[in-house]
């Protein structure tokens, strides 16, 4: 099969949030990325186009599949090094607001505008064993294709919810049985590795890179202690520290 000229455009279009919008569609771009994608939601494929290389180390690829060019790759790929295979897959619909969350705390990112940082917290989100990620508006769009690639596809195996302020999100997570909201301070409030209450049905909030977390009545503050006084950690690496202080504490490891 020959990929068409309207295919061609749907996909330089969905390089934008305008388009994404639109089309409810987003660029999978990778051999991992589109691994994942195959593997964790395959009906959400719409169709993959790959070159000879590419092709050959995809797992089976659900849906149409087009054969192309490098050349015509290069011209359809948003990365400066293309690794042949680019995928268009519907942007997954957001849980239902009865649908409660499984998981024993919540994470939440405030206005994180990164395309890499939102994606590494994504894999770390999963490599931590959690399914559920909640976000501000102002934060990067989720299914752009550099946070896509950032996050090697993960966004695709977890529920991703996004509100319109840190209140909403708070009222949202009262209503589903987290009452207890965490934000994330470089400079003040409880240790992250002392505060015994910090994954027990709370929500834990990192803070977009230029101004933190928004101010949020009731909230209580943690922080990751620094010993060196720098101003703040990067908001992936923050990220990790959480997420990962809470593996520790529930697989025992000391």
């Amino acid at each position: 099969m020959e990929l068409t000229r309207k295919q061609e455009s749907l996909i330089r279009s969905l390089y934008t949030r305008h388009g994404r919008r639109k089309a409810e569609c987003c660029v999978c771009e990778g051999v991992r990325a589109a691994g994942e994608l195959f593997m964790r939601a395959p009906e959400l494929v719409r169709f993959t186009v790959a070159t000879e290389a590419g092709a050959a180390v995809l797992p089976e690829i659900p849906g149409e599949f087009f054969p192309v060019s490098e050349a015509k790759m290069r011209e359809l790929s948003g990365t400066v090094s293309s690794q042949g295979v680019l995928v268009v897959a519907a942007v997954p619909p957001e849980p239902s607001d009865d649908e409660e969350p499984a998981d024993p705390f919540l994470f939440a990112l405030d206005r994180l505008g990164d395309p890499g940082n939102f994606g590494t917290v994504c894999r770390t989100l999963r490599a931590a064993g959690l399914s559920e990620l909640w976000y501000t508006k102002g934060s990067v769009d989720p299914y752009g294709d550099k946070t896509i690639r950032a996050a090697m596809g993960a966004q695709f195996a977890l529920k991703l919810r996004g509100f319109e302020t840190l209140e909403a999100l708070r009222e949202k997570a009262v209503k589903f049985g987290y009452p207890e909201v965490w934000l994330t301070d470089p400079h003040g409030g409880e240790s992250c590795f002392t505060a015994p209450d910090l994954y027990r049905r709370s929500v834990v909030v990192i803070g977009g890179e230029a101004n933190g977390v928004a101010p949020l009545a009731g909230a209580r503050r943690v922080m990751i202690p620094m010993p060196g006084n720098y101003e703040s950690l990067n908001a992936a690496q923050a990220a990790t520290i959480f997420l990962f202080e809470y593996v520790r504490r529930t697989t025992g490891v000391s």
